[in-house]
């Protein structure tokens, strides 16, 4: 399936400036071949991370696995980390699709924080090895993927304010207003941040995969309100 077109202004999003105001690849404007040519690209690269991780994602091979010239390779995306990237987004809106059908709104807001951390951890580390190729492209620090990535944070800090506040979310809503008061939304990013702090520790070995909900798990506990 190609990559979808997006109207929130997401990491891999059609559109050439997005509502958060950052350049994002003209995905929409693609012809078909164009959007096969890159479906492809991606694929390669995530099976080349499912098997070896990140060190084994070169984009010679990805290049040779999708049968696209290296230089037509270029025209799509800068580096392997934003290939990777292109690939979390597409992990961020199989969740943001989940939780419309499936919003968290039973339990507290702490019972609902800790499971949507639990449940985004699980369906990362299914494919371990691809997940740490990820979470690697995410704390590389590329100059050239940063705005992709300050995309994709503030789309999972919005899913966790609505998961505190009970909600479904509203994907329609721009980046640039996010829901919940000025508090939620610290909270929102406090645990989003420890979860990724936490994913990093994970993907390098420091700790198990049951890890990262505990760490999540205990910031909640100090962060959320009692009751809620």
């Amino acid at each position: 399936m190609p990559p979808r077109a997006r109207s929130n202004g997401s990491a891999g999003d059609p559109g050439a400036v997005r509502k958060d105001g950052a350049a994002a690849p003209p995905v929409a404007r693609l012809a078909a071949n164009q959007l096969r040519r890159m479906r492809r690209i991606v694929d390669a690269a995530v099976d080349l991370a499912e098997k070896g991780g990140f060190e084994a994602v070169r984009l010679r091979d990805v290049a040779e696995r999708s049968d696209v010239a290296l230089g037509t390779l270029y025209k799509y995306f800068r580096s392997k980390e934003d290939i990777l990237l292109f690939a979390l987004n597409e992990e961020v809106e199989r969740l943001e699709s989940t939780l419309v059908s499936r919003p968290e709104t039973s339990g507290s807001a702490r019972q609902r924080a800790v499971e949507f951390f639990r449940r985004s951890t699980r369906a990362l580390s299914r494919r371990p090895q691809l997940a740490r190729a990820m979470v690697r492209a995410m704390a590389s620090g590329d100059a050239d993927t940063v705005m992709k990535l300050a995309s994709l944070q503030l789309r999972i800090a919005r899913l966790v304010t609505w998961t505190l506040r009970g909600e479904a979310p509203d994907l329609g809503a721009a980046l640039d207003a996010p829901p919940g008061s000025a508090t939620e939304q610290a909270v929102a990013r406090v645990l989003m941040n420890v979860w990724f702090s936490s994913l990093v520790g994970w993907a390098a070995g420091l700790h198990a995969e049951r890890i990262v909900t505990e760490h999540v798990r205990t910031a909640v506990d100090l962060v959320v309100a009692t009751g809620s």
